[in-house]
């Protein structure tokens, strides 16, 4: 199990990520547009992102600019160095890293993750998760990863046709093996499916041996904006779990609640308080967002309060350090 508190995994570092093109951060000057930001010494520095730009100010209004797709194209290593640097600065001890959305064709999806892996190994000596709707493209970032710079994690498994085969690649790679609620006809419906979908996917992990502290359960968190009782769904999913798993990971991307809702900030940290009282001991989230700074000190002390702690001897430990 990890030394941490809380482990956090960093959301950023993904191609679907993007920012308005309204967004007080872009300049335009001398024919070009730039994404200004202050890199990790604090230098202002730029993405130029002129061609992918609109001309045509109404489009502007509606252009999302996919700034992470962007510098990968670009091999802007400066920008990829902050978005990195920037989570683990701000808390985060796993990097996610998805290419999904920087290319349709899977062959260039697969080159793109065989040069991002050894560049952000380089940036970070922090476990990467390798990331994709595509269980070749996980493969891909395998085989390429410097096993001595840190453990590789993959995510993520589930009851989809063709999932199941990460498992036996975890066992084969040494690699943390995220796994999600999702079934084999789609997602669940409620707190129940997420448990029995999340059960099942145990018992494979159990037949090759999976360690259980190696094991990231993440039963579904969807946008509350969508629906009423989803915070329950995934809230109730995470106890039970807990309950009958108690060494494994849980976790969930924390982030998804308060799509569509103003303040995202606000619920977001809101959810990740519920959700470590209902026994989640990682979060998936932007860190530069939501700072997990505190978040541990709380979980030690809320866990001393429940009486989870013998004579307080964890939060005892944990603040005399």
């Amino acid at each position: 199990m990890s030394s941490q508190i809380l482990d956090v995994i960093g959301e950023n570092f993904n191609t679907s990520r993007k920012i308005k093109g309204t967004s007080p951060r872009v300049e335009k000057s001398d024919g070009r547009v730039v994404l200004n930001y202050v890199d990790n010494e604090g230098t202002a520095s730029a993405l130029d992102i002129t061609d992918i730009f609109p001309d045509d100010p109404a489009e502007v209004k509606k252009f999302q600019i996919p700034h992470i797709a962007q510098a990968v194209r670009q091999k802007n290593m400066p920008y990829l160095t902050w978005v990195i640097r920037a989570q683990i600065e701000a808390g985060a001890n796993i990097i996610d890293i998805c290419l999904d959305e920087i290319s349709v064709d899977p062959d260039e999806r697969n080159a793109w993750m065989q040069w991002v892996i050894p560049q952000a190994q380089e940036i970070a000596g922090v476990t990467l998760a390798i990331d994709s709707s595509d269980p070749k493209t996980i493969a891909i970032g395998l085989e390429v990863y410097d096993k001595s710079k840190s453990r590789p994690a993959i995510n993520s498994v589930n009851l989809e046709d063709g999932r199941q085969d990460l498992i036996d690649l975890a066992k084969g790679h040494d690699a943390l093996l995220f796994a999600n609620a999702r079934g084999r006809e789609g997602m669940p419906q409620n707190a129940e499916e997420r448990v029995e979908n999340m059960t099942e996917i145990m018992g494979m992990m159990d037949k090759v041996g999976i360690p259980m502290t190696d094991r990231y359960l993440d039963p579904l968190a969807f946008p509350i904006g969508a629906g009423t009782e989803y915070g329950n769904h995934y809230l109730d999913a995470v106890r039970a779990l807990r309950e009958t798993y108690p060494e494994v990971h849980i976790f969930g991307g924390h982030s998804n609640i308060s799509f569509g809702l103003p303040s995202r900030k606000a619920a977001n940290n809101a959810f990740l308080i519920m959700s470590i009282l209902a026994g989640c001991d990682t979060l998936m989230i932007d860190p530069v967002m939501n700072p997990p700074t505190g978040l541990a000190d709380f979980k030690v002390a809320a866990d001393t309060i429940a009486g989870k702690d013998e004579f307080a001897m964890n939060y005892m430990t944990h603040f005399r350090k």
